[in-house]
């Protein structure tokens, strides 16, 4: 008797799950209680697999042998709840996806920076011929790809939600860039927890693997302090010396691995702007050496990569006005990065739903770069509260057209226009990527 696979979330990770269940002879169900998109309710049709939408049908998911569950879902949700008390396996698409390749599997976690970090080494990848398949929480399901595609590597972007629910996920190289608090609301507000669970991204690695790290960050080394995993150690910093690792010095950038060719880089060289970025390409350029990529590829993909979009994107300069995108910077680290990296007078775009921000580490920057701040969102007062004691001009705008306007009316030339909301964009937009065009598209009317 075929077992039941119950997918729960009909997105991308969901119907690639549900597609890969199929194809290993599982009896699979899909479920999501919103509307399929019409694409993804194609698939299944043509393909025969089982599913409903706008519902959740208890009879026909607690009988499940074993649950996929999409990251969108909270684990305090009373269907999720109701499977764990019943002792059924929820794993994640990239746990599920994961047992059933031979591929060797790069995966990098992290607060921020994690879709440029793997958008770049997959370019690395790609530029060195090896046949790479890009994943995660980025690009095409992972499952989907396992079904349907025949790559010996995934470059594997992985959020903190994926992780929660893996039991034997051991990629060959794993790095965590960064912590800082994000989704708190989904660890019951602990930082802790959510700590645990991006480090739950080298729990089942062995000698045979590597973990790439930050020696730079608080919080890793407190992990450190009281955890160990198994795995090979190379740390990166832009701060400090290491033997094997990466680091990097006034101008220029030094990768040393395991004894061989070692590999310096003009800091100059860098495709990608800030000392963020600085951090992500030396973590990168590990990766590219710890799976035996020449360094020559290794410095031209640094050199050579085009940033992700809605990530410090550039989108025009008007008047000497320059506008750039930083829709997906839906924290507070994400912000501290952007205007770190920002030399201009910096009008803000900023706002969206709160997240449970904590503002005072940006009062600096504000009060060195910020000459203005146009909030966007339905609720400013805690943006407004922050910041009023140091930015003059505050200025609550609810759409894009009037936050682009508002701003362009306050920038003059040499100034930088940074929409990087430090919220998630629920309120106003569809997400992050609408809200990134949106801005684009209001400044190209300018």
């Amino acid at each position: 008797m075929k077992k039941r696979l119950v997918v729960v979330g009909g997105g991308e990770s969901g119907v690639g799950a549900a597609i890969l269940g199929q194809k290993q002879g599982f009896d699979v169900f899909l479920t999501d209680k919103g509307l399929l998109k019409e694409n993804y309710r194609k698939e299944l049709i043509n393909r025969n697999i089982d599913f409903e939408e706008r519902q959740h049908s208890e009879e026909k998911i607690l009988n499940a042998d074993w649950v996929i569950k999409s990251p969108g879902i909270p684990q305090k949700s009373p269907l999720i709840q109701k499977l764990r008390e019943k002792g059924v396996l929820i794993s994640s698409e990239i746990e599920f996806a994961s047992r059933y390749t031979h591929a060797k599997l790069i995966a990098i976690t992290g607060s921020n920076g994690k879709t440029t970090t793997t958008s770049l080494t997959y370019h690395m990848f790609r530029k060195a011929d090896y046949n790479a398949g890009l994943a995660g929480n980025i690009g095409r399901s992972f499952a989907w790809q396992v079904a349907e595609e025949n790559f010996d590597y995934y470059i594997l972007e992985i959020s903190s939600f994926q992780l929660d629910d893996i039991q034997t996920f051991k990629p060959n190289v794993a790095m965590v860039l960064n912590l800082s608090p994000d989704h708190l609301d989904q660890y019951n507000y602990q930082y802790y927890n959510y700590i645990n669970a991006k480090f739950r991204i080298t729990e089942n690695q062995d000698e045979n693997d590597i973990f790439i790290y930050n020696l730079d960050d608080e919080m890793t080394q407190k992990w450190f302090a009281e955890h160990q995993t198994k795995a090979r150690l190379v740390p990166f910093s832009l701060f400090q010396k290491v033997e094997n690792g990466a680091y990097s010095g006034e101008k220029n950038i030094y990768i040393n691995f395991n004894q061989e060719e070692n590999l310096d880089m003009k800091i100059e060289e860098l495709a990608l702007v800030g000392k963020h970025n600085v951090a992500n390409s030396m973590a990168a350029a590990v990766a590219g050496k710890a799976s035996k990529i020449r360094n020559s590829i290794i410095k031209e993909s640094l050199a050579d990569f085009e940033a992700v979009e809605h990530r410090l994107e550039f989108v025009l300069k008007i008047n000497g006005i320059t506008f750039i995108n930083d829709s997906k910077a839906t924290n507070v680290n994400s912000v501290y990065y952007a205007l770190e990296s920002i030399t201009t007078p910096v009008i803000w775009i900023v706002g969206g739903t709160d997240k449970g921000n904590d503002y005072s580490e940006l009062i600096p920057f504000a009060r060195q770069k910020v000459k203005a701040i146009v909030c966007l969102g339905l609720d400013n007062q805690k943006i407004i509260d922050s910041f009023k004691d140091i930015i003059p001009d505050i200025i609550e705008t609810k759409s894009m057209k009037d936050a682009v306007n508002t701003a362009y009316m306050l920038g003059k030339k040499g100034d930088t226009i940074l929409l990087s909301p430090a919220c998630a964009s629920f309120d106003l937009f569809q997400n992050y990527e609408d809200r990134g065009r949106q801005f684009k598209d209001e400044t190209r009317k300018l």
